[in-house]
């Protein structure tokens, strides 16, 4: 099963949230380490946050990784806006422009 990558260019924002966690559930049961490419993702707001901490916090209690491995400035400024890189524990990466 390895690793999935998944990129996203669409917004994480209440507007989009209930058919994205769907799609990023269904995610955990194809791979034991699941990566997503949020570098396309222009806006995103506490709701699509929250999907993210829902979906790590359902990865890690399957045994499995979810991991953020890029950002884009959108993704970056509200995970430190709320201080919780720590808490996901990826390195902010943000795409070169």
């Amino acid at each position: 099963m390895g690793v999935i990558r998944r990129a996203f260019a669409e917004d994480f924002t209440i507007y989009r949230v209930a058919e994205l966690k769907t799609g990023l559930l269904d995610l955990l049961g194809e791979a034991e380490r699941i990566e997503l490419d949020l570098s396309g993702v222009e806006r995103m707001d506490s709701a699509g946050c929250q999907l993210l901490m829902l979906v790590k916090r359902e990865a890690s209690a399957a045994g499995k990784t979810l991991a953020i491995v890029a950002h884009s400035p959108a993704v970056q400024s509200l995970i430190e806006f709320y201080n919780l890189a720590a808490w996901f524990g990826d390195p902010l990466v943000v795409p070169a422009a």
